[in-house]
């Protein structure tokens, strides 16, 4: 019998972490060479929110909501326990554990590393990566995973309305507990240039091209296309950032081990709770293992774009958001393995079909 192709991802998905640290070094570079370019680009600032930088966020986050196919929300009653299991993690537990996760090592662990202003800022970067559960990578982690994509989908679907009412006020609540000033203007400012603008654009151009040209031809033609824009535009705002966080790097190249170690934590925690109570469930694989990604990576595009507009570029919340982006790919790579380490044993619990031939093994994967 033929083996099934080998599940890969794309290159850029495979070394987003080189990237990212290639982008760490090019704008620290540039930013400690020459600082008076990150003055240059200051000046492109209203309402707190850097213009170069909305446009380059906005490029990223449109070509995400072009998957999102809200029709997917009428199959939302089929398999109810992994939505609950997926709604409740993300918007009633990931938060709360995030805060609490970085508060302990940036306010008691760590206080003796970090100054209190730094403290208060990466917190609040971590406060804004756990308020924004994933909709574009979880795609990809749930296809490595022998995930259910028509299941993903509906996650994703379901996640973004639950986002347009609940990020604000979760993001506030957090927030004000820990005496971090909160803009409110520039917050709601930010999620509907962020959230319900590229939403709603890519709702209706969704809407328009599948009507006028069919959802095979969207899926394979249309939204292909995005994917070098996606990812110079990520890559440009990473550069743009470390531009203005060069001397910060450069004074402190501790503090982004110090970032990454709470938000490495919460990963492990988040995926490990959605898991576990899909397997207590005894829901199946296909179902399990997307609900456990979904809450376990974040929406560091959204997340970014908030801690820009709120705190500004050179601040530490921007800083720690992007750290989340930095640790995202080799943390989420090792749950993929654990899920599909453990999926024999979830699907002898809950007697559910298992392939006659493997996919690729996950070493070949990656």
């Amino acid at each position: 019998m033929e083996q099934p192709a080998a599940k890969r991802m794309s290159v850029f998905e495979r070394y987003l972490t080189v990237w990212v640290a290639l982008c760490i070094v090019a704008g620290t570079f540039i930013g400690s060479r020459w600082p008076g370019l990150a003055e240059w680009f200051d000046q492109f600032t209203v309402a707190q929110i850097s213009i170069p930088v909305a446009v380059l966020i906005w490029l990223m986050i449109y070509p995400m909501m072009l998957k999102v196919d809200f029709a997917s929300i009428r199959r939302v009653g089929e398999r109810k326990q992994g939505l609950v299991v997926t709604t409740v993690v993300n918007w009633v537990i990931k938060p709360f554990t995030m805060f609490g996760i970085a508060w302990l090592f940036f306010n008691v662990i760590f206080k003796d590393l970090i100054t209190p202003d730094l403290a208060q800022e990466y917190l609040a970067g971590a406060v804004l990566l756990g308020a924004a559960p994933c909709t574009a990578m979880v795609f990809v982690w749930s296809y490595l995973a022998d995930g259910d994509p028509a299941y993903t989908l509906v996650q994703v679907a379901v996640n973004d309305l639950i986002m347009l009412v609940a990020f604000v006020p979760i993001v506030s609540l957090l927030l004000g507990v820990s005496g971090i000033p909160v803009p409110w203007g520039t917050l709601a400012l930010s999620v509907v240039l962020f959230v319900v603008v590229p939403l709603t654009a890519g709702w209706l151009t969704r809407h328009t091209l599948v009507r006028s040209y069919g959802e095979a031809w969207f899926n394979e033609s249309f939204v292909p296309r995005f994917g070098p824009i996606t990812i110079v535009a990520l890559l440009a705002t990473l550069v743009l950032i470390f531009i203005f966080q060069g001397e910060t790097i450069v004074n402190n190249p501790l503090h982004i081990l110090l970032i990454a170690i709470p938000l490495s934590i919460q990963t492990f925690l988040i995926f490990g709770i959605a898991y576990g109570w899909a397997y207590w469930w005894r829901l199946e694989h296909p179902v399990a293992a997307p609900a456990g990604f979904i809450g376990a990576s974040n929406f560091f595009e959204l997340a970014v774009a908030v801690a820009i507009a709120l705190y500004g570029i050179t601040s530490g919340a921007a800083l720690a958001t992007v750290v989340g982006v930095l640790v995202e790919v080799p943390l989420m790579l090792t749950l993929v393995w654990i899920a599909k380490k453990t999926r024999v044993q979830v699907c002898a619990r809950h007697e559910c079909a298992l392939p006659k031939v493997e996919a690729a093994v996950f070493s070949e994967e990656t």
